[in-house]
């Protein structure tokens, strides 16, 4: 058998090469046209192979909150993944929705529809995890049957994926009817309804699931990858975890918790490097700068928020801005400025004449683009998730941070692209107030009327370049990893549930 590299089925007409292609990195044994098993290897044997995370659980128990979380946590961090909801299927294919009769077990028309909607959804999976090159697929139904896991299962094992599932269990009876009213309510399903209708309804349709559910059990489902939730993050169950990506999901999803809060953000205040039109740097606080912490002192406490802890970095300008408050903070390196390696303390026009290459390649791709001897905006992400999973335990938090800090951590909260993230206005002087709501995130922006000095720059138009060898400073930019997937399964049929 010879090592070959596995594009598609037809790629393997030449036999005598090694190839490699630099965005996919699948290698797999060929003979006699076909990929060869070895005998030691299991269902699924590649190491980086897709994940697909199937929920589980009683309707408003905070699957969808959770597969949205997640899909949004592991798309910030660089893992590509798409949400699935099987809901959002069914309400597609059947525009108007009338009562909880179209879920009864005894409903055959509700039921084939149903079935018809999670095949749909699966063969979106295997789209999204194939052909598109995703990493990582969120598959968003009830599934508390054990035989519609076992489907769910084989359906993952044909096409070489990994499959992590997460329950959520509630039997709080206040936790589910806040989430039927703030969630459900708000749903196409009921647009037409009043609150006691839509309530009456939607408890009647959740007991058309309670007589089939049977929960993940450590000894019947010992065999599968698995974290059980219960009563929103009071205790938890984990299984059988085997990836790197599903230790990283367990960690994240013991972390974020439903409590209501509000985390504030904002700049330092203006600096004298500011004033300058410098980037980077280590400066104090100008005349204006001082003004705003001041007004943001005042601004804290005329709000009166309850238990607020605050974070800077450990650079001057944000302590400065922080001992105005006269409150404990904690300074954390994680938040401190990107990096601008040897363009540290210049202007944009000196960069622009100096390394007049590294200036246009920062415009081609300002979040991969990293300064010589310095950071990208994708490094700064990597630097700043323990942030992001403090700020998820955490209630009521006040970050002073700076420009780009600030457009990161506001990314993670407003589910911006990678595209979309170094071009965030985060204006000095300005408080963002975030607010986490059901499905995301509710922004105010309050400016304490200081004036500054305007640091954005937006988005230019730019002709595409690279860096030969010979270029003095050299772009360390990394594979961007897109699993193969043979096309195996093109079609799966749904046991009722």
């Amino acid at each position: 058998a010879l090592l070959r590299y596995s594009r598609t089925p037809q790629c393997c007409q030449s036999r005598r090469s090694l190839t490699q292609n630099p965005l996919k990195k699948i290698w797999m044994p060929y003979k006699n046209g076909h990929p060869e098993q070895h005998i030691s290897q299991r269902k699924v044997c590649m190491t980086n192979c897709p994940t697909l995370i199937v929920t589980v659980g009683l309707p408003a128990r905070g699957k969808t909150y959770i597969s949205k979380k997640l899909t949004r946590y592991l798309n910030w961090i660089g893992v590509p993944t798409k949400e699935f909801n099987v809901g959002q299927y069914r309400r597609d294919c059947v525009k108007i929705y009338k009562s909880f009769e179209f879920f009864r077990p005894d409903n055959e028309e509700g039921l084939k529809i149903r079935k018809q909607c999670a095949s749909a959804a699966l063969n979106d999976v295997q789209q999204y995890l194939g052909e598109e090159g995703g990493q990582v697929a969120v598959f968003d139904a009830t599934n508390t049957t054990r035989e519609r896991r076992e489907t769910i299962v084989r359906f993952a094992e044909q096409n070489g994926y990994k499959v992590f599932f997460v329950e959520s269990v509630c039997e709080d009876p206040d936790v589910i009817a806040e989430n039927i009213v703030q969630v459900k309510l708000g749903s196409p399903d009921y647009t037409d309804c009043n609150t006691d209708e839509a309530i009456e309804d939607f408890m009647k349709r959740i007991k058309c699931y309670e007589n089939s559910y049977q929960t993940l059990d450590e000894d019947l489902d010992r065999e599968l990858s698995f974290i059980k939730i219960i009563d929103v993050g009071r205790r938890y169950l984990v299984n059988r975890v085997l990836d790197h990506i599903q230790s990283r999901i367990v960690y994240y999803l013991m972390n974020i918790h439903i409590t209501p809060r509000s985390i504030y953000l904002c700049r330092h205040g203006e600096s004298d490097l500011n004033v300058k039109g410098r980037i980077g740097g280590d400066s104090g606080l100008s005349l204006r700068g001082k003004e705003f912490a001041r007004y943001l002192a005042k601004f804290i406490q005329d709000q009166n928020i309850k238990d607020l802890k605050v974070w800077t970095s450990q650079m001057k300008r944000t302590i400065q801005t922080a001992e105005a408050l006269s409150v404990p903070y904690e300074q954390w390196k994680a938040l401190n400025e990107i990096d601008a390696g040897v363009c540290e303390e210049m202007m944009y026009e000196e960069i622009q004449e100096n390394y007049p290459l590294e200036f246009a390649l920062r415009d081609q791709d300002k979040y991969r683009y990293r300064y010589p001897k310095g950071e990208s905006y994708e490094d700064l992400v990597q630097r700043l998730e323990p942030v992001i999973m403090e700020l998820e335990r955490q209630e009521n938090v006040l970050v002073i941070c700076h420009q780009a800090v600030m457009r990161c951590l506001l990314a993670y909260f407003l589910d911006k692209s990678a595209d979309e993230l170094p071009y965030l206005k985060c204006p000095l002087h300005t408080v963002l107030k975030l607010t986490p709501v059901a499905y995301g995130c509710k922004v105010e922006s309050i400016s304490l009327n200081v004036d500054a000095v305007n640091t954005h720059r937006d988005k230019p138009e730019v002709e595409l370049l690279s860096r030969r060898i010979s270029d003095r400073w050299l772009l360390n930019r990394g594979d961007i990893l897109k699993p193969v997937r043979l096309d195996l399964f093109p079609h799966f049929v749904f046991p009722a549930e």
